[in-house]
């Protein structure tokens, strides 16, 4: 996984080590210069062979305690490159982090796109997207900041007590000697940050997900009055989320504090200790001023590895919840799936299939749909008939001993996904619109679509004079999710959508029940004329909406209760003579 979120990242991440390393060096340098200064310059000591040799390149001891102000140059110089080297690992950094940042979102975005339809059904949305958002941004830190200094820390520690050690190896061991405590804090403290920071990243992705819910659905909150209650309860969980925060913080504050407190003492025994070496002769001046410099070196680096153990608890959560989609296996075709006439008839043969295993919604199902026909299916809330149509897409597959469907007398599961989907058009039961406009809506499903083709689909679908009475025409733009059109206007949107893919095979799934009886018979009809010579699907509570088809399905607790034309179903005694004498009873008592 990382392979692949480092593509085009992980030069600059090496940039970024090798400057942040020179800065570690170039920082060493100035510690033996005031050494060099103080010790030989000023107090005559022979300075050791490395430092005598890079002097000697300056001009020796002599030119330069004539010319002290070699040494300042030789700061200034030493700061510039510093200055120089810490620009280069910022700038290196900066463009890694975001490359990869840029590659993580991509990648993960791709590869939700080819998940199956259950699951997403199975994860909420809000979660998906706290985890390719917050997730993605601490992982970026850990990569960018945590990762790139681990590399900058080693070096710094090993090349700290190197030149402790070669100045005093008692103050050496001294200092030393604190660093497996502060490694052992460290890691007690680990293992509890880890746990609550997963307690609250997954708290975080609730909050997250309730709040997305109640802003799509901000319209049925407003209509039912629930805005106390929805406040409430999204008080109730930011609440427990703070709360989990606090204890976090109070977690991390124990950390900082005992990791404060164990440095300090550190710093302070060394310059006691340091400071009794050099009256006694031990260490000169300037040897214990470089070594308390490199004490404050060691002091950092050391601290700094446990902040990153501690980010790295929080980096392991946020990587586990990236694998979690990133090892969701794919929605895939079988080796051989191939690219068939989509023509043919359509046939169930004994299909079954449930979304839980303690409850099977489709029983043994069998019938068939000759091509170029219409296909109306009835049936009560709950038995099966969008399940159908979400079989027909493979947006859920059967088992290998549930029955299998057939267009053509190929079984879909042998169809290439891209290309069924292709050829089946599906208006849904709940049509879903993007916050774009109306023409960019129809047109959604061919991008090079002609202004001329997307009137035509809105016109069959009877939306066109809609369209005309308002303001911007197919420019208006629509609300998040097509809240600012009606319920029936949205379905004929979606109508429009679906007729521009110019499908083999057409399904309307309840898609036109919430528009009127009126528009209802004119939509048929338009669809009637423009879908001659296609495979039509209609799903419907209205017998109005079916009686044309030229087979209708009756679907009774997931299994065929009753298959035939209109006039033999009234003829026959069942479920849809009784449906259709209850709804024309009805229309008998509207009209009077």
């Amino acid at each position: 996984m990382l392979s692949r979120f480092m593509k085009g990242a992980a030069g600059f991440f090496a940039l970024t080590v090798f400057a942040s390393v020179m800065v570690t060096v170039l920082d060493a340098v100035f510690p033996q210069v005031i050494r060099y200064t103080v010790d030989t310059l000023i107090n005559g000591q022979e300075p050791t062979k490395a430092v005598g040799f890079f002097a000697s390149l300056f001009g020796g001891a002599d030119f330069l305690r004539n010319n002290l102000w070699m040494i300042a140059l030789i700061v200034v110089i030493t700061a510039l490159l510093t200055s120089f080297f810490r620009y280069l690992t910022r700038v290196a950094n900066a463009r890694g982090s975001e490359t990869m940042a840029e590659n993580m979102r991509n990648t993960l975005f791709s590869h939700i796109q080819k998940l199956p339809f259950s699951w997403h059904t199975k994860n909420q949305t809000g979660d998906i997207i706290q985890r390719c958002t917050s997730d993605v941004d601490t992982f970026r830190n850990f990569i960018s900041e945590q990762l790139v200094d681990m590399f900058r820390i080693v070096f710094l520690i090993v090349f700290s007590l190197f030149m402790m050690f070669s100045m005093n190896v008692t103050l050496a061991l001294i200092a030393l000697g604190f660093v497996p405590v502060i490694l052992f804090y460290n890691n007690y403290f680990r293992h509890r940050i880890r746990d609550k920071f997963t307690e609250v990243d997954e708290q975080e992705g609730l909050l997250s997900a309730m709040a997305q819910e109640n802003l799509t659905g901000v319209r049925v909150v407003r209509a039912f009055g629930r805005e106390k209650f929805e406040k409430d309860k999204f008080n109730k969980q930011n609440e427990k989320y703070t709360g989990l925060w606090v204890q976090l913080g109070n977690i991390l504050g124990w950390f900082w504090g005992i990791g404060d407190l164990i440095s300090c003492l550190q710093v302070m025994l060394i310059l006691c200790i340091g400071t009794v070496f050099a009256v006694r002769g031990s260490i000169t001046p300037g040897e214990l001023i470089a070594f308390i410099s490199y004490n404050g070196m060691l002091v950092w680096p050391v601290r700094r590895l446990g902040r990153i153990i501690s980010e790295m608890s929080k980096a392991h959560v946020s990587i586990d919840r990236l694998r979690y989609i990133m090892d969701s296996e794919e929605e895939t075709d079988r080796p051989d799936a191939a690219e068939p006439d989509m023509t043919g008839d359509i046939v169930f043969e004994n299909v079954s299939f449930s979304y839980k295993p303690e409850k099977q919604v489709l029983k043994n199902v069998s019938f068939e749909v000759k091509a170029g026909t219409t296909l109306g299916i009835l049936g009560a809330t709950g038995s099966g008939k969008s399940t159908l149509i979400l079989l027909l897409d493979r947006l859920y597959t059967l088992a290998p001993d549930c029955g299998r469907i057939t267009i053509g007398g190929v079984d879909i599961a042998d169809i290439k996904a891209s290309w069924l989907r292709k050829n089946v058009g599906v208006v849904l039961q709940e049509p879903f619109l993007f916050s774009r406009s109306i023409g960019e809506n129809i047109a959604v499903t061919d991008a090079y679509a002609d202004e001329e083709r997307v009137e035509l689909a809105a016109s069959v679908a009877c939306i066109s004079q809609d369209v005309a009475e308002m303001t911007h025409g197919y420019e208006t733009v629509v609300g998040e999710r097509g809240v600012t059109l009606s319920g029936g206007q949205k379905q004929r949107v979606a109508i429009a959508r679906t007729l521009m893919l110019d499908t083999p095979i057409v399904v309307f799934d309840d898609s036109l029940s919430a528009v009127d009886t009126d528009t209802d018979r004119r939509i048929r009809k338009a669809l009637r004329e423009n879908t001659e010579n296609k495979t039509v699907i209609l799903i419907s509570h209205r017998i109005v909406s079916l009686m044309e088809a030229d087979k209708i399905l009756v679907l009774d607790k997931g299994r065929v209760a009753q298959l035939g034309t209109h006039e033999e179903l009234v003829a026959a005694d069942g479920i849809y003579k009784r449906i259709y004498e209850a709804q024309s009873a009805i229309t008998e008592e509207g009209r009077a």
